[in-house]
This record gives C-alpha cells, sequence and structure tokens, in this order.
C-alpha cells in the first residue's frame, strides 16, 4: 500500500521545484538540473540557507524563495537535494542527487559517508551499478525510499558542451583538495607545486574545497602567473576537458575528473584504489607526474572499464533522467514500501534552525 503521504498526489501537467542547498558546490549540481526543468516549461526556486554558502552565487534570473513559510506557499512538487538533509515538514517529493560522486572516505568508525541513510529523502537518484546497487540493498532493508539510477547532473555539460572548449597547447595538470584535516595534502604539496609551476612548462588548474581553511586558500593565491588558473567550486567541470591529469588528494571529485577516462594522481590518500597512480613518498611525486603526462593515453582502457561502474553515461541527458524518475514518482509511480520515521530529533533541529513551529 502507498505511504499517507503520498495518496493526495496526483497527475499534473506544470511542475513546481525546489532546490534547497546549504554549499556552494550544489550550483554546479543544480544548475544542468534547472536548463532541463525550464525547457519543460516548469519552474524552479532556489532556497539558500545557512553561513557556508555565497548568497551572490545566484544568477540575475535564478528565483530565490527567502523561508519556510514562502516555500509551504510555493508548495513544491519535489525538493531536489545535493546535500544531506531536507525537513518532512516541507512539501514535495525529498530527492538526494548526492553532492559528489561515490568515494572511498570514511567515518571514524569506518562508515562510508556516500552511503549514510538518515531516512530523510524518498528517492535516490544514483550515478552507476556500483552505487546503485549498495542503494537498493539498503532500500530493501529500510523500505521507505526508492533506487533509480540516473547518472550525476553535474557531469551533464562535461559530456554534452567539451567539444567547444578550447585545448591548450600545454600540458595541463588539474590539482585539487578536499579541506578537512585528516584527508588534505593542500598544505604539504604548496611548495612542490610552486617548484614545478617555475621548473615546467606546464599549465595547473588550481581549485580548492570551499571550507579548506583561509590561511592554505591565501597560499595558493599567491601563485599568481600565466601558467596557473584559480578555479572555485562552481568551475571545476567547465575546465577539466582541458586537463589532462588530475592531482588529487582525497575527494570525490578525482572519480568526476575520471570519467573522461583521464589518469588521476592521488597523494597520500586515505585509502589506496588500483584506478589511481597513487604516491605515498613526496620525493617521487614530481617523476610520477612528468612520466603519466607523457604516457597518459595507457591509462584509458583501464579506466574506461572502472568507469563503467562509478558512471558509465556520457550522453549528458542525466538530468533529463532525473526530472523523468521524480516525476514518476510524484504521479504515484515507484512509490516506497513504508512511510519514512517522523525523524524527531533531526526535524526537531531543523525546526530551531529555521525558526517554523508551524504544524
Amino acid at each position: 500500500m502507498s505511504p499517507l503521504y503520498f495518496q493526495r498526489i496526483r497527475p499534473v501537467t506544470h511542475y513546481r521545484y525546489l532546490f534547497f542547498l546549504s554549499q556552494n558546490y550544489s550550483f554546479p549540481v543544480l544548475r544542468p538540473l534547472q536548463e532541463v526543468i525550464l525547457q519543460r516549461g516548469d519552474e524552479v526556486k532556489w532556497f539558500l540557507y545557512g553561513n557556508e554558502i555565497d548568497y551572490t552565487l545566484l544568477y540575475a534570473n535564478e528565483i530565490q524563495i527567502n523561508d519556510i513559510e514562502s516555500i509551504i506557499e510555493y508548495n513544491p512538487h519535489a525538493v531536489f537535494v545535493p546535500g544531506n538533509v531536507v525537513p518532512s515538514f516541507i512539501p514535495g517529493v525529498k530527492v538526494e542527487i548526492f553532492h559528489g560522486l561515490p568515494s572511498k572516505k570514511t567515518k571514524k568508525n569506518g562508515q562510508l559517508y556516500h552511503y549514510i541513510i538518515r531516512e530523510m529523502f524518498d528517492l535516490y537518484c544514483t550515478h552507476g551499478p556500483q552505487s546503485t546497487k549498495i542503494f537498493e540493498q539498503l532500500s530493501h532493508k529500510y523500505k521507505n525510499f526508492s533506487v533509480i539510477e540516473t547518472g550525476w547532473s553535474k557531469l551533464d555539460p562535461l559530456f554534452s558542451k567539451h567539444d567547444s572548449i578550447k585545448k591548450r597547447k600545454q600540458k595541463v595538470i588539474f590539482f585539487a583538495s578536499t579541506f578537512s584535516p585528516r584527508f588534505s595534502k593542500a598544505r604539504i604539496l604548496y611548495p612542490y607545486i610552486k617548484r614545478m609551476i617555475h621548473s615546467h612548462n606546464y599549465h595547473w588548474y588550481i581549485t580548492l574545497h570551499p571550507k579548506m581553511p583561509q590561511d592554505v586558500v591565501s597560499l595558493y593565491q599567491t601563485l599568481k602567473s600565466e601558467k596557473v588558473t584559480l578555479l572555485d567550486a562552481t568551475q571545476v567541470i567547465e575546465s577539466f576537458s582541458n586537463a589532462d591529469i588530475m592531482l588529487c588528494d582525497t575527494s570525490s571529485i578525482m572519480y568526476e575528473f575520471l570519467t573522461q577516462n583521464k589518469p588521476v594522481i592521488t597523494f597520500q590518500t586515505q585509502e589506496d584504489e588500483e584506478i589511481f597512480i597513487n604516491i605515498k613518498d613526496i620525493n617521487v611525486l614530481e617523476q610520477t607526474i612528468v612520466h603519466t603526462l607523457k604516457n597518459s593515453d595507457t591509462y584509458h582502457k583501464t579506466i574506461k572499464q572502472f568507469v563503467k561502474d562509478i558512471h558509465p553515461y556520457t550522453d549528458g541527458k542525466s538530468s533529463q533522467r532525473i526530472l523523468d524518475a521524480t516525476v514518476s514518482m510524484i504521479n504515484g509511480n515507484n512509490l516506497p514500501k513504508k512511510q519514512k520515521p517522523w525523524n524527531i530529533i533531526r526535524n526537531f533541529k531543523l525546526r530551531l534552525k529555521f525558526k517554523y513551529w508551524k504544524f
């Protein structure tokens, strides 16, 4: 039997959507989805919250909604979330679309972050067979959410528009680092990258996690050179196509880059994976980078097989599949077998955060 909170849903022809986000890295995940929504003649509004998001990153034509009462009045059919939480007291089917591809990053107890179930979502739109299999197992366990494999909206521009990007004549290295003190190697790598900028004729794209400590950000901002392009988290996909290889520590962005079948060098990453070129000793890092740039084509076949499991979609239409899956659920299909729990503690904290106490 369908959960009670879905029984009032009826087929509609014009859909209202809400984007629910608190981090800057959500913008490039949601904008390809917004493009398809508007192409279909539907509407979408953005709800930004918290002190870790830059409210000025919204475009002039993107419609912002400012409080929970306005969301209730807007009454969205579905809410798309690239983060971890969404209140149950706002309307709409709650859709998890993730802020990154599955990675090996774990909590201290060994649990993979990507597969934590908080029982707040009705639909998980997964990226590829690897994550789909695990989420389907979790769906059988919890029975209060559905799983559809769609691919990831953030990667749509990489596969639909990259032919128009001008390729550099120089070899290009894309460096990315996460912010967590447990995983980030940005501070250690800074002097080596600085030296390589001066000693090799390579171009560097450099992006740091939005939560990176400001003193580390300031270090990399000193690397001003015609050989360096500094990128924020909303710009990375547009630059992937220009790069020949990536240098990274432990971040899901390395899986995003890998979907192009290009090699990734990881430095002192949390957990070794054969698909990456893992370097523990910083003294061999430079020669590894040079060698990989000269032989990058030799890695393509191995990477391609791996990518089939994490994100096999290269048609630039993942956003369309996400919307199709969402509309199907809105119209009463593929519903979870059970209703989500009350989640009293999490929802109380969210009511406290948003100062919303109406029931």
